[in-house]
C-alpha cells in the first residue's frame, strides 16, 4: 500500500478534530441543528488551517445516510466517498483550473439537476479568488436564486479579491491561524498514535516551523521522521530546520541585559561557526525581546506568546531583570539592525557592532523622577539668589580717531605716528551720515558702511576702501560720487567734498568700518552671552542630571548687552 502522508492521514473528520477553530465549529454545529442552513458559505484564511477541511465535514454533516447533524457518521457510503473525493452529489472545483466563464455555466447545468441520493448538491470551489470576473458575474445570478437543493462552500486565501457582490450572498467564516500550543499539543497525539520518540521540544520546534499553520506542521514532522527515523533526537531537528538553539537565543538575551559585551559577542561568534542564518538569528532574538516586553505589559502574556513548555517562564525571568524603558530601546534597535543586515557588506561585523550597543547602552532613568528633581531644583533656585556671575569687560570697538560723535561714547584707540588725521569742527558724525543716506539711498548706504573713515574735516571726506575692492569702483563713479556730495552737504551743512582713496588689506592703522565695528560688539556679545549661560547654576544642574554637554547657545533677547 503507498504512503499516506500525515496530514492526509490525520486530516480532521469531524468538527471537534478543527483545531483552534472552536469559533467555526460551534456556529456550523448550532446551524446545522436548528436547521437554520444557509445555501453559500465563505471560508477564509491562511493555508493550511482547516478551510477544505472545514468543507468536507459540513458536507458529509449535511449529507450522511444516518441522519441531518453535526456529527456525521463517518461510516455511512456518503460520509467515507466525500473523505475519499468521489462522492458523485459532492462536487470539489479546483477555482485556480477552472476559472472560465464557460466552466461557471457548466456548473450552472449541473445544478438544474437534483442529487443522484442525497439531501443537498454541494459545490465545493476551492481558490474561488482565482474565478474571472466573467465568471464570478456569471455565478452571480445561481447565488442569488439557488435552487433548494444546492449548497455552496467557496474556499479562499484572499478575500479582498472576491467581488462585494459575491461575498455579500454568502456567510463567511474566518480561519484563524493555529496557535503553537495547540499545533505542538496535536503533533503529540499524533507521534505518540504513530509510535514515534520525539520529545516535546522537538515538536515545539516543528510546530513553529509551521506558523499557524497544521497541515505546514505535519509536512515538517513527515519531513523529520524522513531524516531521524522513529527516534528523533533534538539535534538532528535543529539541524534539518536550520533554526537557532534556543539555549543560544537565551544566553545571548542574558548578555545584553547583564550588559556582558563578551558575552554577547561569543553568542555571535558560536551562530557563526554553526552557519545558522545571521539575519534568521536576529529575528529570532526580536521576536524574544518582544516577548519580553509583553510579559511586563500583559498580566496574562501566554495568550498573546506563541511558548510552549518552560520557555515562558524562562521569558517572564529574563524580563523581571530588565526595565521596559529598556526593552523597548532594544527593540527598536534590534528591528534597524535587522534591515541594515539586508543591505551589509559586512554582516556579521554589523551584528555584532549591533549586540556591543545593545550590551553598552546606558541604563534608562525613570522619567516621572527625573521631572519631580527638576521641580524640586526649580524652587530651590525660586528661593535661592543666583549667584551673579562675573562680568567681563566690555571690549571696546576701535574708533575713528579725533572725529567728535555724539553717537559713539568710546575711547579712541592708542595714537600712532603714521595713522592718518580725523578732525571734524561739526556736532555730526559719520556714523549719522550714513544712517541718513541709508534711508533715502539704501543701496548707497550700504556702500558706505563698508568704507573706512580716513578723515573728516570739512569741507574734505575722504573714505578707504581696500584697492580690489568693487565698491571703490562705485564710488569712484562720477554720479554717484556727486550725489553723497550733495547728500552730505545737506547732512552738514556745509559744502563738502568727497575723496575716495584705496588702501591696502593688511593696513593695521586704518579704522575700522562700521560693519567691522558691529561683527566685533556682536562677537563679543555672544561670548559673554555663552559665558553667562554656561555658569548659570539651572543650567548646571540639568547637565549633571542628564549627563549632557551644551551644544549651543541661540540668544533670544536681543537686548542682551
Amino acid at each position: 500500500m503507498a504512503y499516506l502522508v500525515l496530514a492526509r492521514k490525520w486530516r480532521p473528520q469531524n468538527f471537534t478534530d478543527l483545531i483552534g477553530q472552536e469559533h467555526v465549529s460551534q456556529t456550523l454545529s448550532n446551524a446545522i441543528r436548528s436547521g437554520r442552513i444557509h445555501h453559500a458559505f465563505l471560508f477564509t484564511g491562511a493555508r493550511g488551517v482547516g478551510k477544505t477541511s472545514a468543507a468536507r465535514i459540513l458536507a458529509k454533516a449535511l449529507n450522511c445516510e444516518e441522519a441531518l447533524s453535526d456529527q456525521p457518521c463517518g461510516a455511512c457510503s456518503s460520509c467515507l466517498e466525500v473523505t475519499a473525493g468521489n462522492d458523485l452529489d459532492v462536487l470539489e472545483i479546483d477555482g485556480a483550473s477552472n476559472t472560465g466563464v464557460d466552466d461557471v455555466r457548466e456548473l450552472r447545468e449541473n445544478i438544474r439537476y437534483l442529487p443522484s441520493r442525497s439531501r443537498f448538491k454541494i459545490f465545493i470551489i476551492d481558490e474561488v479568488h482565482m474565478l474571472s470576473t466573467n465568471a464570478f458575474n456569471a455565478l452571480l445570478k445561481t447565488l442569488e436564486e439557488p435552487p433548494e437543493h444546492a449548497k455552496f462552500i467557496f474556499a479562499t486565501t484572499e478575500p479582498h479579491k472576491i467581488p462585494i457582490t459575491i461575498l455579500s450572498r454568502c456567510q463567511r467564516f474566518d480561519f484563524r491561524k493555529i496557535p503553537l500550543a495547540k499545533v505542538a499539543g496535536r503533533l503529540r497525539e499524533i507521534a505518540d498514535a504513530e509510535k514515534l520518540t520525539i520529545s516535546d521540544r522537538s515538536l515545539s520546534l516543528v510546530a513553529r516551523q509551521g506558523e499557524g499553520s497544521m497541515r505546514d506542521a505535519l509536512s515538517t514532522l513527515d519531513q523529520v521522521i524522513a531524516f531521524a527515523g522513529d527516534e528523533v533526537d533534538d539535534d538532528a531537528v535543529q539541524s534539518l530546520l536550520g533554526m537557532v538553539d534556543r539555549r543560544l537565543l537565551l544566553d545571548t538575551v542574558e548578555a545584553v541585559i547583564q550588559r556582558d559585551s563578551r558575552r554577547a559577542l561569543d553568542s555571535v561568534r558560536r551562530v557563526d561557526q554553526l552557519g545558522l542564518a545571521l539575519r534568521q538569528f536576529t529575528q529570532d532574538l526580536l521576536e524574544m525581546f518582544r516577548g519580553m516586553v509583553i510579559c511586563k505589559v500583559v498580566e496574562e502574556p501566554a495568550e498573546m506568546l506563541d511558548l510552549v513548555g518552560d520557555e515562558l517562564k524562562e521569558l517572564k525571568a529574563l524580563a523581571e531583570d530588565a526595565t521596559l524603558e529598556d526593552l523597548q530601546r532594544i527593540v527598536a534597535l534590534l528591528m534597524k539592525a535587522q534591515s541594515e543586515l539586508v543591505h551589509s557588506g559586512y554582516p556579521l561585523l554589523t551584528l555584532e557592532m549591533s549586540l556591543v550597543r545593545l550590551a553598552t547602552l546606558a541604563p534608562s532613568q525613570d522619567l516621572g523622577k527625573l521631572i519631580k528633581h527638576i521641580e524640586n531644583l526649580e524652587k530651590r533656585l525660586g528661593s535661592t539668589p543666583l549667584a551673579k556671575t562675573q562680568s567681563t569687560p566690555q571690549r571696546t570697538p576701535p574708533q575713528t580717531r579725533n572725529a567728535p560723535s555724539p553717537q559713539t561714547t568710546e575711547a579712541p584707540p592708542p595714537k600712532k605716528p603714521e595713522a592718518p588725521v580725523v578732525t571734524s569742527t561739526d556736532s555730526k558724525g559719520w556714523q549719522g551720515l550714513v544712517e541718513q543716506v541709508k534711508q533715502s539711498r539704501p543701496m548707497l548706504g550700504s556702500v558706505m558702511e563698508h568704507g573706512r573713515l580716513l578723515k573728516l574735516e570739512p569741507p574734505l571726506l575722504e573714505i578707504g576702501y581696500p584697492n580690489d575692492s568693487f565698491m571703490i569702483s562705485q564710488l569712484q563713479e562720477q554720479d554717484i560720487c556727486q550725489d553723497l556730495e550733495t547728500l552730505a552737504t545737506e547732512y552738514f551743512g556745509q559744502t563738502i567734498k568727497l575723496r575716495v582713496s584705496a588702501i591696502d588689506n593688511m593696513q593695521q592703522d586704518a579704522p575700522p568700518s562700521l560693519v567691522e565695528t558691529r561683527q566685533a560688539e556682536e562677537t563679543d556679545r555672544m561670548r559673554r552671552l555663552q559665558d553667562d549661560a554656561i555658569e548659570h547654576p539651572a543650567l548646571k544642574a540639568v547637565q549633571n542630571i542628564f549627563d549632557g554637554e551644551i551644544k549651543k547657545v541661540i540668544p533670544i533677547d536681543k537686548g542682551f548687552v
